[in-house]
């Protein structure tokens, strides 16, 4: 299905019946990917899950944005469904999109229930090693922009970001390179506290992108929250471990 918002087109699913559950994908993932989860979801609710802009088969932003872009725009999407409350699942930076909207004065809709599987929100600490090396690049990127410079090297500054850059941002096109970098570098941790609705959260021991310790310290800031530990899987739990994740997420919604 698709429904524009704000003159983009939103590739969306719409399914099932019952109570509404919102699905919020992650950085580099679209809705295909969360499918056993919505269909475990579907039997009992109606499930709505949309690429976000970049995402997908959703267009890009028309310029970079920001995680309070993503959750201007998701209202809206909420909105034009006409519903006045709903619960919400997500997965990585759908987190953070949860995080800050649930933080929004006067919501138009209430928040009833909250699962968020491996969410980002937590900015993680940099060491000393990780600051040298980032100042380094920083101060290496300026000289190797200079004029003169660019003009004798000019794939100079291209290559110091690929060889620095994660898979997602290497991957990326520019202007989603500039978003994930606004994205990425906002510390949510201070908004946790405000999440007042139960929350479960389920999460991957060996998850690296955002570690089990995110998830204990979500535990420790959300008022009414729980966490479930998939053994043996990483930041895609929920597929990993897809029968343990679909039961708890059956018996948290029932």
């Amino acid at each position: 299905m698709v429904k524009k918002i704000d003159s983009i087109a939103v590739n969306y699913i719409d399914e099932g019946e019952g109570e509404v559950i919102l699905l919020l994908h992650g950085w580099g993932a679209n809705i295909t990917l969360y499918g056993g989860v919505m269909k475990v979801l579907a039997q009992n609710h109606r499930v709505i899950a949309l690429d976000m802009p970049g995402f997908g088969k959703t267009p890009e932003p028309p310029e970079p944005w920001c995680v309070d872009d993503y959750v201007n725009f998701v209202i809206k999407f909420i909105e034009s469904f006409n519903l006045s409350k709903l619960s919400i699942v997500v997965h990585s930076f759908g987190g953070r999109v949860f995080f800050k909207m649930n933080a929004r004065e006067n919501l138009p809709f209430v928040i009833e229930r909250a699962v968020l599987m491996d969410s980002a929100g937590i900015l993680p600490k940099k060491s000393f090693r990780q600051k040298v090396s980032l100042r380094c690049y920083k101060i290496g990127r300026a000289v190797m922009s200079t004029k003169i410079l660019h003009f004798l090297y000019p794939d100079a500054v291209d290559d110091m970001r690929r060889k620095r850059g994660s898979a997602d941002y290497n991957s990326a096109t520019p202007t989603m390179r500039a978003t994930l970098v606004k994205v990425v570098n906002e510390d949510l941790e201070p908004l946790m506290h405000l999440v007042k609705c139960p929350t479960l959260l389920i999460w991957g021991d060996l998850d690296t992108a955002t570690p089990l310790s995110d998830a204990k310290r979500m535990e420790e800031l959300i008022p009414d929250a729980g966490l479930v530990v998939c053994e043996g899987a990483g930041h895609f739990s929920f597929a990993e471990q897809a029968p343990k994740v679909h039961g708890e997420l059956t018996a948290f919604f029932a």
